[in-house]
């Protein structure tokens, strides 16, 4: 079934809106200034600054959408619009100056493929706010869910006559950033290339690592793993005299120079570390990772690892996470590799804008009833211990929710377990 055009549900835009961020509009039947046009987006409109409207603006790139007028609506008849126009509210586009009569308007959001209306590579919009918006359905604004609570939570005969709306957002950040560690699914990916350097910076909103990877020609993920005790990247690295004294400036702070330790990391040959090598890598500094070394180099049995921690023995490479620098630090076998980097963001980069799974939503409210309660002197306590036992429940039922279990994945898996394994 085609999706039903908005009556007052919960879906607000139309299926135009959605899948090509646009919509449609008629001018006036004569000459009109200032003529408004309303939109209905769940996105609002940015427009970078009141001249951005024109292309020549340094800030005309920080704008979310375009405007496209036509005589006819025909296809190869859209122009942009580069005459001055305001937007208010994030919703109502203001033309100030007068289209032709009974015009056709569209206004379109950025677009990956720029959209259809643009006849060039310079009119079209391209930008990512149209698919930004996909899938949000799942999600709900975390000012939303704010708004939600006082009107479910808070009044006359409830649990709570009165709370304050800065309150209820404390607690709400609170809960999201604890669900955000292991219960909702805000783990983030981003793909990157490593440079000669063999250092990446941290990303903006990186509180945790969950998984790095090196991305092969087939894109399929190799893992990459800690270095943990193989090396590490020094917090302080002192300058030091003849004597070994570290030296200070002439404010009397100690100097620093470059870490020796990741210089040496950076320039190694992995193949010494992780045994994978031929007699013609063979030099003083490896013998220590040959296990089988015989006590003379001539009685070597190359190859021959047995012992070896499985830690090393993986040719994919290894990173560790350099505080001092804010950065991520590869070993030298990755240069020029594209990988992906999953981590963990807490949910509050964003403020108010911030999204919550809604499977997760009713976990959120008993959070915060919880952290309401019983932070209220002369509360009962058999109250408090209800609210904390009804607020771990939920929990698990957003856990089991958002864990995404199927059954006929389940069913797939244990297909594969009555395999014979033949010899």
């Amino acid at each position: 079934m085609a999706i039903q055009p908005p009556n007052n549900g919960l879906i607000t835009e139309n299926a135009q809106q959605y899948y090509q961020g646009t919509q449609g509009f008629r001018g006036a039947p004569g000459v009109a200034n200032n003529q408004e046009f309303i939109t209905d987006f769940n996105t609002e409109l940015i427009l970078g600054s009141l001249t951005s409207w024109n292309p020549t603006d340094p800030d005309y790139a920080l704008n979310n959408f375009k405007v496209y007028t036509s005589a006819s609506g025909a296809a190869g008849t859209w122009s942009e619009w580069i005459t001055e126009l305001r937007v208010t509210n994030g919703k109502t586009v203001i033309l100030s100056a007068s289209p032709v009569a009974n015009a056709f308007i569209v206004v379109q959001l950025g677009i990956l493929d720029g959209g259809k209306y643009g006849n060039t590579e310079a009119d079209k919009m391209y930008g990512q706010a149209v698919e930004d918006n996909y899938g949000s359905y799942q999600y709900v604004k975390l000012n939303e869910v704010v708004s939600n609570f006082l009107v479910g939570y808070v009044g006359q005969s409830k649990l709570l006559p009165d709370a304050k709306r800065t309150d209820v957002i404390f607690f709400a950040k609170r809960a999201l950033q604890e669900f955000s560690y292991d219960t909702l699914k805000s783990i983030k990916s981003s793909e990157l290339t490593i440079p000669p350097s063999l250092t990446l910076v941290i990303p903006q909103d990186f509180v945790n690592y969950v998984k790095m990877s090196w991305i092969d020609k087939l894109g399929v993920k190799r893992p990459i793993y800690p270095a943990n005790n193989l090396t590490i990247s020094p917090y302080y690295t002192q300058t030091q005299d003849s004597t070994g004294i570290p030296t200070q400036d002439n404010f009397g702070n100690d100097t620093e120079g470059t870490s020796i330790t990741q210089e040496r990391w950076h320039s190694n040959d992995t193949n010494f570390i992780n045994g994978n090598f031929n007699t013609n890598d063979f030099t003083n500094d490896m013998w220590a990772y040959n296990w089988d070394y015989t006590g003379a180099w001539g009685g070597a049995s190359w190859g021959q690892l047995y012992g070896m921690d499985p830690q090393y023995s993986q040719a994919n490479g290894w990173f560790n996470l350099n505080e001092r620098e804010g950065k991520i630090s590869f070993s030298s076998n990755l240069v020029g590799q594209m990988i992906v980097l999953e981590y963990v963001s807490d949910g509050l980069a964003y403020d108010l804008d911030s999204r919550v799974p809604k499977l997760a939503e009713d976990a959120i409210y008993a959070y915060i009833l919880h952290s309401l309660i019983a932070g209220r002197i002369n509360q009962p306590e058999y109250i408090v211990q209800r609210l904390k036992r009804e607020k771990s429940a939920k929990l698990r039922n957003a856990k089991i929710r958002l864990s995404n279990i199927k059954l006929d994945e389940i069913v797939q898996v244990m297909r594969g377990k009555s395999k014979w394994i033949k010899s």
